[in-house]
């Protein structure tokens, strides 16, 4: 309105406070029409409306497929422990002084690869999307999978196993979470507590599949059987519909590939929130896989073979995913929840199990540790998506994940291996755990720093924002005097 007022005041009167002739009126009127006709078609088009998620519909379908993959994937690396105890048999040896140093390799290339593929994942999701990377990841861990069947000697198995099939597994994975976000946001810290507790349905359920399977048919045969699952997941991955818009940067080009600055995006290490938590959590996962590696061969040593050593498994499963339901549903309807303080405090209580477990000379005390472990976990795990989004946004949290799952990849390879290690030199896991729970609580003390930093930083962007809101309503003050002082002259002059 304002605008408008001015152009017919200065139409009349040219600023100057003299009447204009007729044809000076029509020259500059048609002047004046002109120019925002030329700004209008120099400006960008029209912004494209804001995604609504539809927070359920087909997105169902795909939360249920999600599920799968994270049970598949999670639930057969969780289980490694019973697998663990059916290498040391077939390609161990007594005299072998380091044989749980090395059989433990096979576990831990395998987790560790999984998050090592991550940021390579990353960019295949955005160039192919998440369908076709995720049904080739599996496709690529089921080859894997049913070349491990076949060998003989534990080498080989660090290549089929510990590579091929964890390379295909970290394909397959990626894109479960990155797919969510295109169909759930108000939900989707309850929709990843659901989809995570896909993982823990398959840790209490595996072990006894595992364990009778080994005992019937055998190591090769239980990992053909395991198969199954890996082809179950290529069929899921293809209701990975996606919905949000893609980046057109390179449409216009008529390129398959995007941008250099869009395969490698650097503006998510702009945010200091989010450097400080790609530091922290890989701080703290030293320690984490220690016990889902060497847990059974403890428990076998400790109370021997005829313990139930798959029941510690399964209530880690159990309370995994009861975490994962109840705290993915804190972090979404529950006011003044702090999704990174409730990955803090996971990361507490992981640490101090970890250090409980040589203390328990108790089978029952072992459970209760198992638990608590397992309800934690689900936590630390339900939240690591919504607190990606949070911290970078929707349009660069595929790489966000990406990146931090690759640097989650050196920790959880080599911590397992030097705990079998010290098993092997002194004879017994009790040091292994003490030092396995000092870096979740090292991390999580790290991560209490992003709060506060993010608080400054959404204050001194609100700070800008208020600066320019008031230079902009000084000028619009000052425009206004000054239409009103040209009016007053137009007036007299007349």
């Amino acid at each position: 309105m304002t605008q408008g007022n001015s152009t017919v005041s200065d139409g009349d009167t040219a600023g100057t406070g003299e009447p204009l002739a007729a044809d000076d009126k029509k020259e500059q009127l048609e002047t004046k029409t002109t120019v925002p006709q030329q700004q209008e078609s120099a400006a960008p088009g029209p912004q494209e409306p804001e995604f609504v998620h539809p927070e359920g519909g087909w997105g169902w379908v795909v939360m249920l497929a999600a599920m799968w993959c994270n049970g598949s994937v999670f639930g057969i690396q969780n289980a490694f422990g019973i697998l663990f105890l059916s290498l040391l048999r077939e390609f161990g040896s007594v005299d072998d002084e380091d044989l749980r140093f090395k059989t433990s390799w096979v576990g831990s290339l395998s987790m560790g690869m999984i998050f090592f593929c991550s940021p390579i994942v990353s960019v295949f999701t955005d160039i192919f999307g998440c369908r076709i990377t995720a049904v080739g990841g599996a496709a690529v861990g089921l080859v894997g999978l049913l070349a491990s069947s076949f060998i003989k000697s534990l080498g080989p198995m660090y290549f089929t196993y510990g590579i091929v099939f964890s390379c295909g597994c970290s394909f397959a994975y990626q894109p479960s979470l990155v797919i969510l976000g295109h169909y759930f946001k108000k939900r989707l810290g309850l929709v990843n507590g659901i989809v995570t507790a896909g993982s823990s349905f398959f840790t209490v359920t595996l072990p006894f599949l595992l364990s009778g399977l080994l005992k019937s048919a055998g190591l090769h045969t239980t990992m053909r059987v395991l198969c199954i699952f890996m082809f179950v997941l290529m069929l899921a991955g293809l209701t990975y519909k996606p919905l949000l818009p893609n980046r057109s940067s390179h449409s216009q080009t008529g390129s398959r590939c995007p941008p250099m600055s869009q395969l490698f995006n650097i503006n998510i290490w702009k945010s200091i929130g989010y450097r400080i938590w790609a530091f922290g959590i890989p701080a703290a996962l030293y320690g984490y896989f220690v016990p889902y590696v060497h847990l059974m061969n403890h428990v076998e040593e400790r109370f021997g073979t005829d313990a139930s050593k798959e029941v510690l498994l399964m209530c880690i499963g159990i309370t995994s995913g009861l975490g994962r339901l109840i705290f993915g549903y804190v972090a979404d309807y529950v006011r003044g929840a702090n999704k990174v303080y409730l990955q803090v405090s996971s990361f507490f209580v992981i640490g101090i199990m970890s250090m409980m477990i040589p203390l328990c000379h108790v089978f029952g005390g072992l459970i209760a540790v198992c638990l608590l472990m397992g309800l934690f976990d689900g936590c630390f795990i339900c939240i690591m998506g919504p607190i990606a989004f949070e911290l970078v946004g929707a349009n660069d949290v595929s790489q966000a994940i990406g990146f931090l799952l690759g640097l989650m990849s050196v920790p959880m390879t080599v911590g397992p291996p030097i705990a079998g290690f010290l098993r092997d030199r002194l004879g017994t896991y009790d040091v292994a755990f003490y030092l396995a729970g000092i870096p979740p609580i090292i991390g999580g003390a790290v991560l209490c720093l992003i709060p506060w930093v993010e608080n400054r930083r959404k204050k001194a962007e609100k700070d800008v924002v208020s600066k320019e809101q008031d230079v902009t309503q000084t000028m619009l003050g000052h425009e206004k005097t000054q239409e009103d002082s040209g009016c007053k002259k137009g007036e007299s002059v007349v």
